[in-house]
């Protein structure tokens, strides 16, 4: 299985520690490596590197080279020009893999996500593998039963047992559901069918192909002719539009299964995420820097190591230092982080992103 990992995100509410030419992928946050190297660490564990691919823009692309060294061969980076989202990376990821082998199985994840129980994370994704091979028509996802209504995520509404693999059962799909709002979230929540779609997508590559033409004819004839001559990238790519893989293909596609899965996940998509994975408590104050608080809990604190950051009775609140900007927010709104950014966009302070 060929396995494509996507590092072409902004992490837009991890700003500003996330940049746009040093984005979230790239930091190592309170950890030793960063999150792609981390990523790439875990997929060797059970796979070649011959069959592990990057995917991201030409913004990032030096900065993804020097924090990976030779881990990877040097050819196996999927290079945009720039960015048209997530149907557009994966597209080019499948046509030009497909060029080779067009009955390579392909598996897409994200180079920003935590996971825990790293050899049951690796089986099930060679249960994806079996499960593709045996449905080669099908796309498959890979599920998580969800532990709080997240609104930010995507859910798989299951139908009905097609077959069992050993402990493992396949289910095939109901209905594929975008982020939903906070009353729906929590209905999700209660019902046994429902999983959060953490976008770990398994498909043969000839499968998704006749996805495009049928769904996504534009970028079927864009992708095509860059397959045929992939020196037509920097001209052809910029006309596909800006579309994710979610809504220009997996909300539409008639066939497809979804396995199940138990081990421990999260995606690191903004400062809650980060407090929870990196903290041993909802108390404790994580930091990063320098820190001196009186009556202070459950804060992130990140800021430079020559800089004193100080609080008196904040609790449950972000700062981040990163020299250029200071950042506070309150802990239950970190997914406004978008929104400021977004802000300062429309005021053009360029270089603060």
């Amino acid at each position: 299985m060929k396995i494509i990992i996507l590092a072409g995100g902004a992490g837009k509410r991890l700003w500003p520690i996330s940049r746009t030419k040093n984005p979230k992928q790239l930091q190592p946050f309170f950890a030793e490596k960063t999150l792609l190297r981390t990523t790439v660490s875990r997929m060797l564990k059970g796979f070649k590197k011959e069959d592990i691919y990057i995917s991201t823009g030409r913004v990032s692309q030096a900065l993804i080279k020097k924090d990976l060294g030779k881990i990877l061969p040097n050819n196996h980076y999927f290079i945009e020009p720039l960015k048209r989202d997530t149907a557009g990376a994966i597209g080019l990821a499948a046509y030009l893999i497909a060029k080779e082998n067009p009955d390579a199985i392909i598996a897409t994840v994200n180079s920003d996500h935590y996971i825990k129980n790293i050899p049951e994370y690796l089986r099930v994704m060679k249960v994806a593998e079996k499960a593709v091979a045996k449905h080669p028509d099908h796309l498959l996802l890979v599920g998580i039963k969800p532990t709080y209504p997240e609104t930010g995520y995507g859910y798989i509404k299951l139908n009905r047992v097609l077959e069992k693999q050993g402990r493992d059962e396949i289910f095939s799909v109901s209905a594929f559901k975008e982020k939903p709002d906070l009353k729906t979230a929590q209905k999700y929540l209660k019902s046994k069918s429902y999983l959060w779609n953490p976008a770990f997508f398994v498909f043969k590559a000839s499968t998704m192909i006749k996805l495009f033409e049928k769904h996504l004819p534009h970028e079927h004839k864009i992708l095509s002719s860059i397959q045929k001559d992939p020196k037509k990238l920097n001209a052809l790519f910029p006309e596909l539009a800006k579309i994710s893989i979610d809504y220009g293909i997996i909300e539409k596609a008639e066939k497809m299964l979804c396995l199940p899965a138990k081990f421990d996940w999260a995606d690191v998509s903004h400062f809650r995420t980060v407090k929870e994975i990196f903290s041993f408590s909802e108390k404790e104050n994580l930091v990063r820097g320098n820190y001196l608080t009186l009556d202070g809990t459950g804060n992130l604190i990140y800021g430079p190591k020559d800089k004193l950051i100080t609080t008196i009775g904040v609790n449950n609140t972000i700062v981040v230092d990163t020299g250029d900007v200071i950042l506070v927010c309150d802990l239950s709104r970190t997914q406004d982080v978008k929104k400021l950014v977004e802000e300062i966009e429309k005021r053009r302070l360029e270089k603060f992103l």
